[in-house]
């Protein structure tokens, strides 16, 4: 079984730290070799108040989120993963060597203090990149005395998340213990928006393995998760007040992502720090809205794909067409409401418009940058003005700045992805961008799609 302990062994195993397998490295940490023993009658404190220790513990459904609860949750999850992982670290070990602690001469962890010194807002939960102060302190004295110390929630999730990597479970099979008191740390992350992308469009994911993926990034102290929700290979978003995009654009019935599901998705990422961002890509990458709505999309499937697009089938918005934007309107009017009380960010798309696809436009004709441009600039600040009006930011893809020299406002995060120098000119330039340089992912062949 591929448990929390296992996957994090796989990683600190590349940069082991004074603690054996603390991941990430903590910015400061000092420790000892003094051995202490925790069980589940640990007596633990959440500014003050007695916080049980409840099994699988999860806070209230909906968007009204309580730091208490959330915090209780993180704190569940942390013990669940101590007692129940069974983590021996015999990977950590010199082979056959006697390691582990005298089961006779137990000292233990008497109690864990959690002191949150600011209150949480509603930012904490749907920040902007950089609103949160995510750095915690944590401490374990040689007395057995824990303390967790951070001024928001987010931050105590994440000294929870260290303080469970302290323990091990002796083979024994009733023990779990740290060879590690006295411990201090104090820890901060690096960059504030420490992301995974998840192309849930071209490969479909179910939902639990979503939920999965937002284990693994909390257990590495990540905070966005992307989730490129459609494509022109398929549409698996459900829109009640548009239901032909998903009922002909899913791969196949029953793979798709209802109202409840993509709820769901938000609230768990919430739960344990992660920001959800949702990408609708367009006006390329949009060829799939064909299957449901008819004389929105120009050059859909046309071949050869190489002349129209960068992978089949090809596909985008129209340029100059009001049906277009009738159809973001009602879209958007659908969409945002549900997803502006989890996060902070759309992502709008952008990459890869093919400027011959418009040649396939009646109300175009025409793939000269000249003559795009203005009409990619309407719909451009079109989108990100309904995305503001919903209390969101835009993101977009770096295209509308590199190639097509877009007009941006400086709230908008630009995502960088072709690398080439392209980060330092955009940063230079004064906007905020993300590095997600293909070239640490995607394989040295070019070439996307064969024939």
């Amino acid at each position: 079984m591929w448990s929390k302990a296992k996957a994090l062994l796989a990683i600190a195993a590349f940069a082991l730290t004074p603690v054996d397998a603390i991941w990430p490295v903590p910015k400061k940490i000092s420790t000892g070799d003094k051995v202490l023993f925790i069980d589940q009658s640990l007596d633990i404190t959440y500014n003050g108040d007695f916080m049980p220790y409840t099994y699988k513990f999860q806070p209230d459904a909906g968007s009204k989120f309580n730091s208490k609860q959330i915090v209780q949750a993180g704190v569940s999850r942390a013990l669940q993963a101590i007692f129940n992982d069974n983590f021996v670290p015999w990977k950590l070990r010199e082979r056959n060597s006697d390691f582990e602690p005298d089961l006779q001469k137990k000292q233990w962890v008497k109690s864990l203090k959690i002191v949150q010194t600011e209150e949480d807002d509603k930012s904490t939960f749907k920040p902007l990149a950089g609103e949160v102060d995510e750095s915690y302190s944590l401490t374990l004295s040689e007395k057995g005395e824990a303390s967790i110390k951070a001024k928001s929630s987010t931050g105590i999730l994440h000294g929870l998340e260290t303080f469970l990597q302290l323990f091990f479970k002796h083979s024994s099979g009733t023990s779990w213990y740290t060879p590690h008191a006295p411990v201090t740390i104090q820890d901060a992350p690096e960059y504030p928006h420490r992301g995974i992308l998840l192309d849930v469009a071209r490969s479909f994911f179910e939902v639990e393995h979503i939920k999965r993926t937002i284990d693994a990034m909390s257990w590495s102290k990540l905070n966005r998760l992307h989730l490129h929700i459609t494509d022109s290979q398929s549409w698996p978003l459900e829109i009640p007040a548009l239901p032909k995009l998903a009922e002909k654009g899913a791969y196949r019935k029953g793979l798709t992502y209802s109202p409840e599901d993509l709820a769901g998705i938000y609230e768990y990422g919430v739960h344990r720090g992660v920001e959800v961002i949702m990408e609708i890509d367009m006006p390329g990458h949009i060829g799939v809205v064909e299957l449901a709505y008819k004389d929105l999309i120009v050059a859909y499937n046309e071949k050869p794909y190489q002349w129209w697009c960068k992978e089949p089938p090809c596909g985008a918005f129209r340029m100059n067409s009001t049906d277009v934007y009738d159809f973001l309107d009602t879209l958007f009017e659908d969409l945002f409401p549900r997803i502006s009380p989890y996060s902070a960010y759309f992502h709008a798309g952008g990459d890869e418009l093919n400027h011959n696809d418009s040649m396939l436009d009646p109300g175009v004709r025409s793939n000269k940058t000249e003559v795009l441009a203005p009409l990619l600039q309407k719909f451009v600040d079109y989108t990100h003005g309904k995305i503001r009006d919903a209390g969101l930011t835009p993101f977009v893809w770096e295209e509308m700045i590199t190639e097509w020299n877009m007009t941006l406002g400086k709230d908008v995060v630009i995502q960088s992805w072709l690398g080439n120098g392209a980060v330092k000119a955009m940063a230079e330039a004064g906007h905020k961008v993300i590095d997600s340089d293909y070239n640490f992912w995607v394989s040295n062949d070019s070439v996307f799609c064969k024939t």
